[in-house]
């Protein structure tokens, strides 16, 4: 086995040197407009999300194990190290499945970009006095969103769910330390050692959903981990070369095994059409407090319930709850949920949130109160409610719920996607979201400020300003 360098480079070097020459003036006017708008959805999680009792104490956690540093974590007025402080941020902004997503390489791309981001600028202006601009930011979060899902593509996307791993966090260390690198204007050498570094640390399993406090915090393992492979990479420390391509313990080679895929991955798609198809396209923004795989379950009773009011005006005629379902989402999703059930396991299974929209006829933040979860009429719902994988739906979104009624009649609806899938939301739904689960969260005057800072970006001139705002406390949304 030859370890020489190959005289043409791989998708590794050829990743990290299209991560080093772009430049904002590369990128399409309308793909900056919408990473500010995914930027203030993710600021948005992590206001929601700050002060919620897993987040609370996780914190307490962290702040007792962990000195004071020089960087802000959001909604304490306290300050960590870049590491810790980037991990509780992270959690911050995965607490409460109400974050974006990779519609087709599933990880929620915010929760690892943005905390290991402003964590480095924070860090450098103390140390250093440097001061890290907006276009800096809007440029280095970009570079992360373009990374992540792009090693996922690799690996087949969402049927990394499929085989147990949990796909966001193994794909989302090479993207924290991409964009981490880019802000800190690293040589096309030192982006190599700083992926090598991140990728030989990915891991995540999937069976955190079912009720663990760790699901909120993985993807806060993948942003703290490539945030410290990229400052290692800055200090001259070397990581794995070609880690991507290297055939044997390399990043794909490995992750790939037994995928019962053939080619058992797609290394070509780490570099296919970089500069000319954007991934941030791609992404997604949660209109439903819950797992993007139970979406399409939300959308679809919603349209039984618009459709046939009548029947569905009294739930106790309810007979039967078939939910049917792809491969991924039913492992996902489709999962036998057992009473009582935390918030995250609800969050996480598609049979809880039918009955939860049948009841309230929404899933927000509110739902998931801890006095809601262990309603009788709501495990009435739930007990009577059976997930399918259904093959024939085929491999993403599509979903068909069929209700039967006591009478003998049915009902039944097929749906496609979710609407935050397709269409997605727009620029305009995003900002309403945002104002909308911020409210009564922070102050009106906090909530315009960051609003404004964030959709002005280019004109920031220190994106510290952004972490003062950030750093005051915020409200609990389920008190």
């Amino acid at each position: 086995m030859s370890h020489q360098p190959s005289p043409t480079p791989g998708v590794t070097k050829r990743l990290c040197s299209w991560i080093h020459a772009l430049s904002l003036d590369d990128v399409p006017e309308a793909v900056k407009t919408r990473a500010k708008y995914l930027i203030l959805d993710g600021l948005c999680c992590a206001l929601v999300g700050a002060h919620l009792p897993w987040v609370e104490k996780a914190a307490k956690a962290v702040f007792a194990m962990e000195p004071e540093g020089n960087c802000t974590v959001w909604g304490y007025n306290k300050k960590l190290g870049a590491l810790a402080a980037t991990l509780l941020n992270s959690t911050e902004i995965q607490s409460f499945e109400l974050d974006d997503w990779h519609a087709l390489a599933p990880v929620h791309s915010n929760s690892i970009l943005l905390p290991p981001l402003l964590a480095a600028a924070g860090q450098k202006k103390a140390s250093t006095t440097a001061k890290f601009d907006g276009k800096s930011l809007l440029l280095s979060t970009i570079v992360g969103y373009e990374t992540g899902p792009r090693v996922g593509l690799c690996l087949y996307g969402g049927h990394m769910l499929t085989r147990g791993w949990h796909s966001g966090t193994t794909f989302g260390h090479a993207a924290s330390a991409a964009a981490v690198c880019k802000l800190l204007e690293l040589p096309v050498d030192a982006i190599e050692d700083a992926l090598g570094m991140a990728c030989t640390q990915a891991c995540g399993l999937m069976s955190a959903q079912f009720g663990s406090d760790v699901k909120r915090m993985q993807h806060g393992f993948a942003a703290r981990n490539g945030l410290f492979a990229a400052l290692m990479a800055e200090s001259g420390y070397v990581g794995i070369k070609n880690v991507f391509e290297e055939p044997y313990g390399g990043f794909l080679s490995t992750f790939g095994q037994n995928s019962g895929k053939e080619p058992p991955y797609l290394v070509d798609e780490l570099t296919k059409g970089l500069g000319e198809v954007w991934q941030s396209d791609n992404i997604r923004v949660k209109s439903h407090a819950s797992m993007a795989g139970t979406h399409c379950t939300i959308d679809t009773v919603a349209q039984l319930q618009n459709e046939y009011p009548d029947k569905l005006s009294s739930l106790e005629n309810i007979s039967s709850i078939g939910i049917e379902m792809s491969e991924a989402a039913f492992k996902h999703g489709g999962w036998k949920a057992q009473r009582p059930l935390s918030a995250l396991g609800a969050q996480m299974s598609c049979a809880y949130v039918a009955a939860v929209q049948l009841i309230d006829r929404q899933v927000s933040p509110q739902e998931f109160h801890h006095d809601l979860l262990d309603r009788d009429h709501l495990w009435d719902l739930i007990d009577k409610t059976e997930c399918f994988h259904t093959p024939e739906l085929g491999e993403k979104y599509e979903q068909r719920v069929t209700i039967a009624f006591k009478d003998g009649s049915t009902v039944a609806k097929t749906l496609a996607a979710p609407w935050d899938v397709n269409p997605g939301l727009s620029n305009e739904e995003i900002l309403e979201k945002f104002r909308r689960f911020t409210d009564g969260i922070v102050e009106a005057q906090r909530r315009d400020a960051i609003e404004r800072l964030v959709l002005g970006l280019e004109k920031v001139e220190d994106i510290t300003v952004l972490e003062e705002l950030l750093a005051r406390p915020t409200r609990n949304p389920i008190d």
